[in-house]
């Protein structure tokens, strides 16, 4: 537990640090394209229009999806994935690709995966501020059931950061762990509620264990329905906190016992 206080005592401590890195990440990644950050909001339109296209029109013609069309009812779940999937992927090699950059510095290196998933954060507000509009404009107003997005918000910065904590460590172990986390990430989005939702009460009850289905449900709960999800699903929420800190914890201890020894893996 010393290293899960230690690293959760870094992250707290560097928040300043880590929004401020986040930021310049940001700019950087964005820096040699024309068009800038707007790639922000075009890269994820143009796979949501893919998706609707083949899932929502070819395969289910837009049919009704738990009382909304289908074009709404993606376009809420799919937002979400793409901050988790980029934010876990660009975070798993971070420690590998910027510890030459604070090797000689005395740098809290367990923020570098946090400040990487931060910067993917502040694209996510922007396009799910958005799809929100969207939403809006096709009869789906603010209420106050809304206001638990906070809630979804917060567990997927911190789901996602927990993770890429503990992927960016095995990375400097193993560096065919990015390879085999695309891998998985590709299987983790095909089952959850994302595109669809199964018939099967044994399929439905894996896609239970996934934490990216709960995100997407509460997500749509927030803002299509009128329940608090958190709490008519409660068994749900307990399950997803205690699979948090059990990430988190593996994570922080993994990085802490390798941590010094992470030049020689370099």
């Amino acid at each position: 537990m010393k290293s899960t206080y230690f690293v959760l005592k870094e992250q707290l401590t560097n928040l300043y640090l880590i929004r401020r890195l986040a930021e310049f990440q940001l700019r950087i990644s964005n820096k040699k394209n024309y068009l800038g950050m707007a790639w922000e909001l075009i890269n994820p339109t143009m796979q949501i229009a893919v998706f609707w296209f083949i899932f929502g029109l070819a395969l289910r013609s837009n049919k009704i999806m738990e009382g909304v069309p289908f074009i709404y009812w993606l376009i809420i779940g799919i937002s979400m994935w793409f901050f988790v999937n980029e934010g876990v992927l660009e975070g798993s090699k971070s420690i590998t690709s910027k510890f030459n950059q604070v090797a000689k510095m005395n740098f809290p290196l367990s923020i570098i995966p946090s400040y990487v998933v931060f910067s993917k954060f502040y694209g996510h507000i922007f396009l799910l501020v958005i799809v929100m509009i969207v939403c809006f404009i096709g009869g789906y107003n603010p209420s106050i059931y809304t206001l638990q997005l906070l809630i979804y918000l917060f567990y997927a910065l911190i789901l996602t950061n927990a993770i890429a904590l503990l992927a960016s460590t095995l990375s400097m172990l193993i560096r065919d762990i990015h390879l085999i986390l695309q891998a998985l990430m590709r299987m983790v989005f095909f089952v959850s509620s994302i595109l669809y939702l199964p018939n099967n009460e044994i399929v439905m009850l894996v896609m239970k264990f996934n934490p990216i289905y709960f995100l997407a449900e509460g997500y749509r709960a927030a803002i299509f329905h009128h329940e608090w999800y958190f709490i008519s699903h409660w068994h749900l929420t307990l399950y997803n906190i205690v699979l948090v800190c059990l990430v988190f914890i593996l994570g922080s201890i993994l990085h802490m016992h390798f941590r010094d020894r992470f030049a020689d893996f370099m």
